[in-house]
């Protein structure tokens, strides 16, 4: 099934051929869509490449992105390491409901540089209010590791961790997000995240999961873009940990990024994971588990 949401750009890609035919055609509806300004656009051709649009209103338009994962940091309730360069190829269907309220559900996929680690697959379900200048989202989305729990995943620093844990198996969360457009290139992002985090069997921290939290707060600026997400892990509440295992432990991260988004189809990324930290990791001979080593790091992505 997840195989099949990332396929849909490509299976999709007829209609929008299609569309792009029926652009020169003023007398068809598709090319009534697709050759508006930014400023006649509907709402389904402001949220991607407009599928359908009935007579009252209701629309479906499908919006795929590509991203690196810096960029694509203060969005995510999981942290995952930068220097790791991955990519982020993602797939959304959003249906207009009525005219201030759209649902979507989309897919994401993480791939590792040089497929040194199994992939991560998302997915989330949501629906989200809009009234011009004020925007409110709710959604319930899965993150899971594709692939055998085989042991190199098990050991800690071997492969890239989410979170900075090694043992990372997959996740649930609730996320709620916000958006107060400030003028026409400027806004502010709030978002919030509760989840539960799974972990692999024979884990070093001896515990199956953690309770997870962030929070994020994020303005922007024509190209330009900054974030700062705050995260914290414990122990899931009522379970009792390992030997040696402090059922209070908690870990407590920061991070901070800034994206410039450059005229020819290029990204500039600049930032630091873990800028701030606390808590105490279980030690192992790779470093400590959780690794919250405090990461910079520069990144440039070029769209071709």
């Amino acid at each position: 099934m997840r195989r099949l949401f990332l396929s849909l750009p490509l299976l999709l890609m007829p209609f929008v051929a299609a569309g792009q035919t029926a652009a020169n055609d003023p007398y068809s509806a598709a090319g009534r869509l697709l050759s508006q300004t930014p400023e006649q656009a509907s709402p389904a051709a402001a949220n991607g490449v407009p599928l359908w649009r009935g007579a009252d209103g209701r629309w479906l338009a499908l919006q795929s992105n590509s991203d690196t994962l810096a960029a694509t940091q203060g969005d995510s309730p999981l942290q995952f390491r930068a220097v790791d360069s991955a990519t982020v190829q993602s797939s959304d269907i959003r249906y207009g409901i009525a005219p201030n309220v759209q649902a979507h559900v989309g897919v994401s996929e993480r791939n590792w540089a040089n497929n040194q680690a199994p992939r991560v697959i998302g997915s989330e379900v949501g629906a989200t209010y809009s009234d011009g200048r004020y925007a409110l989202g709710l959604s319930v989305g899965t993150d899971n590791v594709q692939g055998a729990a085989t042991l190199p995943r098990l050991l800690p620093g071997a492969l890239p961790g989410v979170n900075g844990l090694s043992a990372f198996d997959s996740s649930t969360q609730l996320n709620a997000r916000g958006r107060f457009a400030l003028d026409g290139k400027s806004g502010i992002d709030l978002g919030a995240s509760v989840g539960r985090v799974r972990l692999l069997p024979g884990n070093v921290l001896g515990v199956n999961a953690l309770d997870q939290k962030s929070v994020s707060f994020g303005v922007d600026r024509g190209p330009l873009s900054g974030s700062i997400v705050g995260r914290t892990m414990a122990p899931e509440a009522g379970v009792p940990g390992g030997a040696g295992y402090n059922p209070d432990r908690r870990w407590n991260s920061i991070d901070l990024g800034v994206t410039w988004r450059l005229p020819w189809q290029g990204q500039l990324s600049v930032g630091a994971q873990n800028l701030w930290s606390s808590g105490n990791g279980v030690n192992t001979p790779a470093g400590p588990e959780p690794d919250q080593s405090r990461t910079p790091y520069v990144q440039y992505h070029q769209d071709l």
